[in-house]
């Protein structure tokens, strides 16, 4: 057995941003290796105390979908050290009895952190059982990332802008031979837009019109903040457009989208829950509306599309809007009146949509994956 024999990638289900990365990885390896390399994603939830998964995770989802101010507060609050060490103290206390068990019994090769809760009982459980088992944590926030990732300086770090480096580098006096700088990692399958014959099938089995642009509303796993009062806004608007919204697993969205389509008589709304070919619905779009996690806006730019940002959280994502904004990628626009008709111009105005277009282009992003996961091999 080599010493990429057994990899052990660790995430939490706090928004699409960790596990996506997380996966993306371990396929890339499965297939780069032919799966000669054990990878095993684990859920570093999972077997914990229920009431400990219920306040991190759904706490999580709740706050951003009806009190982003309770995150932000949060977020804030950890900023301070020794509320940030005693959060990340509480959390290990519970994580640590049931991972202790799992990689004292797997004996991985190499483990990989994709959540900041999960650094200290990892490193604790490494000190005190004397193991020597290599471990790098993946920093999925690619620009503001919390603080609470950089409790433990003498770590390994993955990060996804020099920005971020900088700043570790300058202000959390990290040595700069523990930081190394990669793209963002993301699927595979938004690198590319699908072929015309594809995105028409795509279009026919959903309904789409494909006469008219398409404006897709996303925003990840739990839908779009404030995603019924854009849809009301476009509704009134009488925009020529297909509207296509994601609502994910939020089902109080997914249920007013449908009674706003009955009640304006809304014929060119197509309403879709949790699905599986985001990717696809990329392809057909002209103008995303979404909120700013990394994921979801790494994969829009990466599928050459035009960001409109209806939300984000301070001051985890405040980095994210600002690189749209900066390289004149995208648009910010947290008013659901103003974000309809600034969709519409985007669409309307080839001179406007061009501008984007070429300025994206011109920044040349490409996948992280195959460089991070080369990275996570041979380390």
């Amino acid at each position: 057995m080599d010493n990429n024999s057994k990899l052990l990638l660790l995430y939490l289900k706090t928004g699409g941003g960790h596990l996506a990365p997380a996966k993306a990885v371990a396929d890339w390896i499965a297939e780069s290796t032919q799966n000669k390399t054990v990878i095993e994603l684990h859920d570093g939830f999972k077997g914990v105390f229920p009431l400990v998964r219920w306040i991190v995770e759904d706490g999580y989802k709740h706050s951003q979908a009806k009190g982003k101010w309770v995150f932000e507060l949060l977020y804030a609050l950890n900023k301070l050290k020794l509320f940030a060490h005693t959060s990340s103290w509480l959390i290990s206390a519970f994580v640590k009895p049931t991972l202790e068990k799992k990689i004292l019994a797997e004996k991985p090769s190499k483990i990989v952190i994709f959540h900041f809760f999960l650094i200290k009982p990892v490193l604790k459980i490494i000190r005190e059982n004397n193991l020597t088992i290599p471990v790098l944590t993946v920093v999925t926030d690619p620009f503001t990332a919390p603080p609470i990732w950089f409790l433990e300086k003498n770590q390994q770090f993955v990060v996804f802008s020099s920005q971020l480096k900088q700043y570790l580098e300058r202000v959390k006096k990290i040595e700069p031979a523990r930081i190394s700088v990669f793209p963002f990692i993301v699927n595979p399958k938004f690198e590319t837009i699908a072929e015309i014959d594809k995105q028409l099938l795509v279009g026919e089995r959903l309904g789409i019109d494909s006469t008219s642009k398409v404006i897709l509303l996303l925003g990840g796993g739990d839908g779009i903040p404030r995603g019924a009062k854009l849809l009301n806004n476009f509704a009134k608007a009488n925009i020529d457009a297909n509207i296509v919204i994601v609502c994910g697993n939020n089902r109080a969205l997914y249920n007013k989208a449908q009674k706003i389509k009955k009640q304006h008589n809304f014929k060119k709304l197509v309403i879709l829950g949790y699905i599986d070919f985001v990717d696809e619905l990329l392809s057909l779009a002209n103008v995303v509306i979404t909120k700013c996690g990394a994921s979801t806006f790494s994969e829009i730019l990466l599928k050459g599309k035009i960001p409109l940002v209806n939300s984000y959280i301070w001051e985890q994502e405040k980095g994210n809007v600002d690189f749209i904004r900066k390289n004149g990628i995208g648009i910010y626009e947290p008013n659901p009146k103003l974000a309809a008709k600034l969709a519409n111009e985007v669409i309307c105005n080839t001179d406007i949509s061009s501008t984007y277009s070429d300025n994206l282009s011109k920044l040349g992003l490409c996948n992280g994956t195959p460089l991070v996961s080369q990275y996570i091999l041979n380390y």
